[in-house]
C-alpha cells in the first residue's frame, strides 16, 4: 500500500506525457534505496524531493533522529538572521579563549588561549566547512539556543530542536539531544532553496556558506562539477546529512539520517545519494518520451 501511494504521488507530481513509464522508473529507484536501507546495520530515514517536478522518495521520513553536526544548519540560519537584524555584524570579532575550546572536529581547539580573534563570519564558515565544534559553541552562546528553536518553530519545524552544545555526552545521556526528522530537514532545505527562510537574502547567505567544499558523503559518487549545498553530521551510532544538489534542470533536496549504527553509515548515505542522483540525472537528459538528447538542446525546465 505504501509503495502504491508513493507511485501515485510521483505520477501526479510529474504530470508528464508517460506517467506509467515514469512510475516504473520511480518504483525501481525506490526499491534500490529501500534495499540499501533495509540491509544497513541501523535505522535509516530518507527524504528526497525534486525541486522542479515535486517527485519524492520517502523512507521513515517522520522518525526522529539525533543530528550530530547537521544541526549546525539551523544555528547558521540564526546567526545570519540576527546579523540581518543588526544585533551584531558578521565582521565583528570574538577572541578565542580556552573556556570556549572543546574536542571533536575542528581546528580552534588547537589555538592559544586568547591569542587570536576571528570574525563571526569566519566562525560560521569554520562551523560548516570543517564542522568546528568550538566555533559552533561560541555561536550558540552568541545567538542563544532558545532563539534557534524559536526560529525553527516559526518555520513550522516542530521536531527539529537544538537542545545542547557540541561535545556534551552528559547532556546527551540525559536525553538533551539535537533532533530532527528527514521530512522536516527536507522542508528546511527546500525553503532555503526557494528563499523562504526569513528572507531571500538570508536564505542565499546561508546557502552560499553551505556550498563551500567540505568532506561529506552525499557527493562522494557525484561528478565534481555538480554543485551541492550540504552539511553532514555524525556522533557515536549516528550519521546524517542534509543537502541540495544543483543538478541541471532537476535540482533536488536529499536528506539521509541514521541511528543505532554498529559502524559508520557513511557509505550507506553515499550509495543512496548515488542512486538518487542517477535517477534524476537520467530524467534531466531525457525528453518527455524518455529519449536521450544533449542537455543543451533541452529547455532549462522540464517539458510538460
Amino acid at each position: 500500500m505504501r509503495k502504491a501511494i508513493l507511485l501515485i504521488a510521483a505520477i501526479a507530481s510529474l504530470a508528464l506525457s508517460q506517467p506509467e513509464n515514469l512510475a516504473e522508473l520511480h518504483k525501481k529507484t525506490f526499491e534500490k534505496i529501500k534495499f540499501i536501507a533495509d540491509t544497513s546495520n541501523g535505522v535509516i530515514g530518507v527524504a528526497v524531493k525534486n525541486l522542479e517536478t515535486g517527485e519524492t522518495f520517502f523512507i521513515n521520513e517522520n522518525l526522529i533522529f539525533p543530528q550530530g553536526s547537521a544541526i549546525k544548519i539551523p544555528i547558521l540560519i540564526e546567526v545570519i538572521k540576527q546579523a540581518s537584524e543588526g544585533k551584531f555584524k558578521l565582521t565583528d570579532k570574538i577572541k578565542i579563549e580556552k573556556k570556549h575550546q572543546v574536542g571533536g572536529s575542528g581546528v580552534l581547539k588547537e589555538f592559544g588561549d586568547g591569542t587570536s580573534e576571528l570574525s563571526i563570519y569566519d566562525l560560521a564558515v569554520l562551523m560548516i566547512t570543517v564542522s568546528d565544534n568550538t566555533a559552533t559553541n561560541i555561536l550558540i552562546d552568541l545567538v542563544g539556543m532558545e532563539n534557534v528553536n524559536k526560529t525553527l518553530e516559526k518555520l513550522g519545524l516542530k521536531n527539529t530542536k537544538l537542545q545542547r552544545k557540541m561535545i556534551r555526552p552528559d547532556a546527551s545521556a540525559r536525553g538533551e539531544e539535537n533532533l530532527s526528522t528527514p521530512l522536516e530537514a527536507m522542508k528546511l532545505m527546500e525553503m532555503l532553496y526557494k528563499g523562504e527562510v526569513i528572507s531571500k537574502e538570508i536564505s542565499n547567505q546561508v546557502i552560499d556558506i553551505l556550498k563551500k567544499r567540505k568532506e561529506a558523503n552525499l557527493n562522494k559518487y557525484l561528478p565534481e562539477d555538480i554543485q551541492i549545498a550540504n552539511k553532514p553530521g555524525g556522533i557515536e551510532g549516528v550519521t546524517c546529512e542534509w543537502g541540495i544538489v544543483y543538478l541541471p534542470r532537476h535540482p533536488y533536496v536529499i536528506v539521509v539520517m541514521s541511528n543505532y549504527n554498529l559502524k559508520s553509515a557513511n557509505e550507506t548515505i553515499a550509495q543512496i545519494s548515488k542512486i538518487i542522483y542517477e535517477h534524476f540525472w537520467r530524467i534531466s537528459l531525457s525528453t518527455k518520451y524518455g529519449t536521450r538528447v544533449p542537455i543543451e538542446l533541452l529547455k532549462s525546465k522540464p517539458q510538460n
